[in-house]
């Protein structure tokens, strides 16, 4: 049987020899090479064609997501690991939007890390179970805020005076005359409705007033 040809890329020399240690004992599994920096792994893995590829976070020069990007670019059927000492859901997020399979905490037990190797060279998908459970307890938790209060509702009536009117077009500073307001507290209302509705830029503010019948859709005839 075949095995899992494997590269690490980790800017720690001994960490490196330890992962290679660890998953050279294993039956089904081969360390084919090393890098040391976001560049190198490109290179590398360009030269000699792993089928996993276990990548750390942070290291030197090219960042670790560009560098797992080109990787997927050149060749889509390798799959990258990471393998990171942060529990962060932004880096998780970051690292499934540029083509990762899995995600793996540095303190993790073994076991974690060989099973994970499987799964993404099987073409699964593999996150560590603490990081698991942090994604349902946020889910969980935004869905008992969402049930407390309808988001709309917890706006005040000159915030919606105010995203009805953003909504429609209208400027800060043309509001802030129309209201008979500063344009600094205009731009704090504009802050809070857009944070209690977790809406970022004026595409979804608007498109929220349509679904709310805030606004609505001129007729074009």
């Amino acid at each position: 049987m075949a095995k899992i040809r494997l590269m690490l890329a980790d800017d720690h020399t001994l960490f490196r020899q330890g992962i290679r240690t660890l998953l050279s004992a294993e039956a089904d599994m081969e360390v084919i090479g090393e890098a040391s920096n976001g560049g190198e792994a490109v290179e590398r893995a360009n030269e000699i064609r792993p089928d996993v590829v276990l990548m750390d976070i942070h290291m030197p020069g090219l960042s670790s997501f560009e560098a797992t990007r080109q990787i997927k670019k050149n060749r889509p059927e390798t799959k990258i690991l990471f393998l990171t000492m942060y529990d962060d859901e932004d880096y998780l997020v970051e690292g499934m939007e540029v083509g990762a399979a899995g995600y793996v905490l540095k303190d993790s037990p073994s076991q974690q890390l060989v099973a994970a190797v499987r799964d993404v060279c099987r073409g699964g998908s593999y996150l560590s179970p603490r990081m698991l459970s942090q994604l349902v307890d946020d889910f969980r938790s935004r869905i008992k805020s969402a049930n407390r209060l309808p988001r709309f509702a917890t706006l005040t009536a000159r915030e919606r005076e105010v995203l009805k009117m953003l909504a429609e077009g209208n400027s800060v500073k043309e509001i802030a005359c129309d209201l008979n307001l500063s344009v600094k507290t205009v731009e704090a209302h504009k802050f809070n409705l857009m944070r209690k509705l977790d809406i970022h830029n004026k595409a979804q503010l608007v498109q929220y007033a349509i679904q709310k019948k805030i606004i609505k859709i001129p007729n074009l005839v």
